[in-house]
């Protein structure tokens, strides 16, 4: 993969003008006034309703761009670039921008122009990506002043160091590791209550505290190493696509399936997963409509035998809408304390020289992700019916529970 340009464009909504704010040259192949180019395809397609990621210029200049608030990041190429990976940089790009700024926006973009430029330098070097961790941009690219050093420059320990991610010397008063396993629930159920797709999407972020460069050991009921070990019976989860953090041992895990790693200070995710397999809806949505003349329909929103509800939403008149055209119906919840799966920690064991002992937490949540439910004859409907395999206690918000 290799870009010739990079550039960062702010929309002026009042006047409806396209404004370059940032621009970057890597290779010198491209000349920059060819944005202008996509400005006017970028317009043009959004009127044809014909809109796409990559846009092509003259049959050889390709334009990939990604969009953050009211922001352009678009990058240039005339090779044969892995847009994957273009793609990947860019919101690289915008995660690093955002950790530096807190938000990306305009704003920030004018009032921090130099450590801009500093960053798109370090991020790639004549086209290819190098340095993209924002924990070892931060050690040598700050916002604060530094006193003259009259010594030989030393680049930073991560930079050259095996461990890049994690610096030396971290001490902390209290050692503590928290480990979040968040699932998300996709589900796509057409009208007549068939389940076309559902699939579960799994992380685990961790947010860690620890003390010098300590070594942490994550056991999980994974189903490849119960077979291994002789305990087939036993509850565990197939997981697939599963992405982990530079940080992981990838030839400890194809041996034992441990997951040993020396982790980032701070908040990472750690791993990814996804599981194709048949989810029972923990939300089912249904409807019961009363017609009051032509401008007013009462939903009921029933909770099984706990809740009994009613709602009165005053509308215009629908009689003459087209009833197939309406949106489906979306829905969001989350559950504590559990996951759909049944992915459980067995293990989180932290090891480091000095010996100090250390706190482990570990949440578990389920959420919604892709959840949406069809229907041909409206767009609003509310009927909710709640069931889990074991008795639990959920606290029920109306408010998330939303309608489009």
């Amino acid at each position: 993969m290799s870009v010739s340009g990079f550039e960062l464009l702010c929309i002026m909504s009042v006047i409806c003008v396209i404004q370059v704010l940032i621009c970057r040259n890597y290779r010198g192949d491209v000349d920059m006034s060819e944005i202008e180019h996509f400005m006017t395809l970028l317009m043009d397609k959004e009127e044809e309703g014909t809109l796409s990621p990559i846009l092509a210029h003259g049959g050889v200049l390709r334009f990939m761009w990604i969009k953050h608030n009211n922001l352009y990041l678009v990058a240039t190429s005339k090779k044969n670039a892995c847009v994957s990976l273009v793609f990947s940089f860019l919101y690289k790009i915008v995660q690093v921008f955002s950790e530096y700024f807190k938000e990306l926006e305009e704003e920030s973009i004018r009032d921090n122009f130099v450590i801009i430029y500093e960053l798109l330098d370090e991020l790639m070097d004549f086209g290819y990506p190098q340095t993209t961790d924002s924990k070892i941009l931060q050690e040598y690219i700050t916002q604060e002043g530094h006193k003259l050093d009259t010594g030989a420059p030393r680049p930073p320990a991560t930079v050259t160091n095996a461990v890049s991610w994690r610096s030396e010397g971290i001490k902390y008063r209290k050692n503590e590791v928290f480990l979040d396993v968040i699932e998300s629930v996709n589900l796509l159920v057409s009208a007549n209550g068939n389940v076309l797709r559902s699939e579960i999407v799994g992380s685990i972020k961790m947010r860690v505290f620890l003390s010098g460069m300590p070594e942490l050991r994550l056991g999980l009921n994974d189903k490849v190493l119960f077979e291994n070990t002789g305990r087939g019976k036993s509850k565990s989860v197939e997981l697939e696509d599963v992405k982990f953090h530079q940080c992981v041992r990838l030839s400890r895990f194809e041996n034992d399936r441990t997951i040993s790693f020396i982790p980032p200070d701070g908040e990472f995710e750690l791993m990814s997963y996804r599981l194709n397999t048949h989810v029972k809806p923990l939300i089912w949505i249904e409807s019961v409509i009363e017609k009051h003349s032509h401008s007013r329909i009462e939903y009921m929103i029933k909770g099984g035998k706990e809740y009994l509800m009613r709602a009165h939403f005053g509308l215009p008149s629908v009689e003459a809408e087209d009833k197939e055209g309406k949106p489906p119906i979306s829905v969001k919840f989350e559950i504590p304390y559990f996951t759909t799966s049944g992915i459980q920690v067995r293990y989180l064991k932290i090891i480091e020289k000095s010996g100090y002992q250390a706190l482990p937490w570990v949440r578990y949540i389920t959420q919604n992700g892709g959840k949406t439910l069809s229907h041909p004859l409206f767009s609003l409907s509310l009927f909710l019916k709640y069931f889990l395999q074991s008795p639990r206690t959920m606290i029920f918000n109306p408010a998330v529970i939303v309608a489009n």
